[in-house]
């Protein structure tokens, strides 16, 4: 349910700002120091400039597509970007994901409604006939495959249709510090390569830009406290348990020793690393989906979407419920309520 927790924002021993000596609302170890809420905003708003300056995702001439979630991160960008006088339109992606798809719609409508913002709503169901839960059951997949590639095929669609100059989406320094992780540890180079917090327009495929990348995940959530902006507190029952978390986790480990080894191994990265895989970089033909006009790698000519749309719209609608793990389920009947049983749920997630 939708809360401003006082978890992330909090003075420390009765500190002192670091900037004007009142009373500080929370401690920022990285920075070893301790702010008041309005040079903590100070502070996020000088990052996320440096952010948008030092990798040239946007400006103020663009027209921005706000990617929201219902999450502390989309809207604090959301917020940021408007109040820094940038053109927006938000987009939320209904993923049918239960109740909590529910709940994050009506949080993303009531803070557009209440700042005057433009909201673009697509309905993953009601647009292409299928729903995250039911894609995740017919694939027999983690339901974070078919979700990331639902979302990333409607950010492209509604970017392009819609004449936007760039698709904006609210990963943090932890996010992209966890995916990094993740990612060395596999040595998968062709996932390194495209980590960046810009991607530049190719073909049919629209710029896309992650402006948080220089902020934490505490700091964003401190933000949307002082802000005094309702989101989302729960995690996606749906991403529960994901290997993301648990690299996020042993980064915390290290950051609570070490304050600022996420900051230092994630912007080492694209400022040592980046560069030399970029140069490797060959770029080939981007062929067009037969289906649906978009870019597609497929040798049938038929993109990843479309042929998990084609699967998933002939199913019988699936409960979230029913794919989820027993420990998932247990959580998500807690916070939510249960809802009717199915012929055949069984044990959770096939």
């Amino acid at each position: 349910m939708s809360s401003k927790s006082g978890q992330w924002c909090r003075a420390a021993d009765m500190s002192k700002c670091r900037s004007c000596r009142a009373p500080a609302v929370i401690d920022l170890p990285r920075h070893n120091a301790h702010f008041c809420a309005e040079h903590l905003e100070q502070l996020c708003r000088r990052q996320f400039r440096r952010a948008v300056d030092d990798f040239a995702m946007f400006s103020h001439d663009d027209t921005i597509l706000v990617a929201v979630s219902g999450g502390k991160d989309s809207l604090a960008l959301w917020d940021m970007l408007a109040t820094e006088g940038y053109s927006t339109v938000g987009l939320y992606i209904g993923l049918g994901i239960g109740r909590y798809s529910d709940e994050s719609h009506d949080v993303v409508a009531a803070f557009a409604a209440d700042r005057g913002l433009e909201l673009r709503t697509v309905d993953l169901r009601t647009e292409h006939g299928f729903d995250v839960p039911t894609a995740a059951r017919v694939t027999a997949r983690v339901p974070c495959s078919s979700c990331g590639l639902s979302k990333r095929h409607i950010f492209d669609e509604v970017a392009r249709d819609g004449g936007f100059d760039v698709v904006v989406t609210g990963h943090n320094l932890d996010d992209e510090a966890a995916v990094l992780f993740g990612n060395a540890l596999r040595w998968d180079v062709e996932y390194l390569r495209r980590q960046a917090p810009v991607l530049p327009a190719r073909g049919r495929f629209p710029r896309k830009a992650k402006p948080l990348v220089r902020l934490t995940e505490r700091e964003m959530a401190a933000w949307c406290v002082i802000r005094g902006i309702d989101y989302v507190v729960e995690e996606c029952p749906m991403a529960i348990g994901n290997r993301h978390h648990t690299y996020k986790e042993a980064l915390a480990v290290v950051e609570a020793t070490s304050p600022g080894t996420t900051a230092a191994f994630y912007l080492g990265f694209l400022d040592r690393m980046a560069p030399l895989l970029a140069t490797t970089a060959d770029e080939e033909p981007v062929e067009l989906c037969r289906s649906c006009g978009a870019p597609s790698g497929s040798s049938d000519g038929v993109c990843a979407f479309c042929r998990l749309a084609e699967r998933a719209s002939t199913a019988t609608p699936v409960p979230v419920e029913m794919v989820l793990s027993r420990g998932a389920r247990r959580r998500y009947i807690e916070q939510w309520g249960d809802a009717p049983a199915t012929e055949g749920d069984t044990d959770g997630r096939p």
